[in-house]
């Protein structure tokens, strides 16, 4: 019979070969090609788990029946798929749905809506955030660690709804251009046959403008663009997005008017409606201006306060007037429905919540 010595330590033995092994979930065709061939394995190996890990979400190598009894020992013995299922999920009386990944030190959000036969799923890139915008509460997290691949792409796998999902935005927690390789992946397997196949004019990357990663975004993916805006006028997108000094708003529109946009690209400029702030009539010609000869449609979404912030929430009313006001410039202009807001869904409320009631083990 073991002693408590000899039981201890065998139980840190396999706490250790968990820690070690590799997670394969995340990697692209080339990557797990590089491994079967180091590996000495059969060449179509790395089709048969491509297809295993993405095309059936199969998270057992012993499962991968058409796989060598050698091979699937090898990779039990060496790598884990490294998916995560949701940690919570709080459901609004509108059908919205956010989920809680956990990921090491703290928590992300995915948030699901369903509209008729649209289903969209909003993806978090980042733990945390260092942009600092005053009205984002993930930004009052700081920034705790950028995701990996397989964790971007993990919200999408791990929830009920993925054989649902028609679109997703990378407009979660965190800012996409600040991970920029790990998002550009995710989007290759997102994209691709050997991943999930989808078409790149589903997915939108939402960012505040970092560049050069914006030029770089623009370039290697033909996903669609949204730009979060907020206001026209330096000084003031300085005060809401401080990230505005180090890129600017202007440059960031000339990347775009530079760059030689496909046609099926789609450019959205994100506008967050505060109170008595930035929907004057010099916004509207401000905005007018800014955007000419821009192919973009500006989606305005009204601001929902967020705790300890002064920022208020505009009426439907005064959202509507901007609106018509905007459409006289002949901008196209929509309003974005608000969703799940009985469930926290703003980005980064319900995380928080989360992760101050949790002790997370570092």
């Amino acid at each position: 019979m073991k002693d408590k010595n000899q039981a201890s330590a065998e139980q840190a033995g396999i706490e250790n070969r968990e820690q070690t092994r590799k997670d394969l979930f995340g990697m692209s065709l080339s990557e797990i090609q590089g491994l079967v061939k180091a590996h000495g394995w059969p060449a179509f190996v790395a089709k048969q788990l491509t297809e295993w890990m993405y095309h059936h979400h199969e998270y057992d190598f012993d499962a991968m029946t058409n796989l060598s009894k050698k091979v699937r020992a090898e990779l039990a013995a060496k790598y884990t798929i490294g998916c995560q299922q949701p940690a919570d999920m709080q459901l609004s009386t509108d059908g919205t749905k956010k989920y809680i990944f956990p990921v090491k030190g703290g928590f992300v959000e995915a948030v699901y809506i369903p509209d008729d036969k649209r289903h969209t799923l909003c993806i978090s890139s980042q733990q945390g955030c260092r942009m600092g915008c005053i009205f984002c509460m993930t930004g009052r997290q700081g920034f705790q660690g950028q995701l990996t691949p397989g964790e971007i792409i993990n919200q999408v796998r791990s929830i009920p709804e993925r054989d649902m999902i028609t679109n997703i935005v990378y407009m979660g927690m965190g800012e996409p251009l600040d991970n920029l390789e790990a998002v550009l992946k995710s989007l290759d397997i997102l994209c691709s046959d050997y991943g999930y196949g989808m078409s790149p004019r589903r997915i939108t990357i939402s960012t505040i403008g970092i560049l050069p990663a914006l030029k770089d975004f623009l370039e290697k993916s033909r996903c669609h663009l949204g730009i979060s805006l907020h206001s026209p006028f330096e000084e003031e997108r300085r005060r809401l997005v401080p990230m505005e000094k180090a890129h600017p708003i202007k440059d960031i529109m000339q990347t775009i008017k530079r760059h030689e946009l496909e046609n099926q690209r789609r450019v959205s400029i994100e506008y967050i409606v505060f109170k008595d702030l930035n929907h004057s009539v010099e916004h509207v010609k401000a905005l007018a201006r800014l955007l000419f000869k821009v192919r973009c449609r500006i989606n305005l979404i009204r601001f929902h306060p967020i705790p300890g912030s002064k920022l208020k929430s505009p009426s439907e009313e005064e959202m509507n007037k901007f609106k018509l006001a905007l459409e006289e410039k002949g901008l196209i202009t929509t309003v974005r429905k608000s969703r799940g807001q009985d469930i926290h869904a703003a980005c980064g409320l319900l995380s928080t919540k989360k992760k101050n009631s949790t002790k997370v083990n570092p």
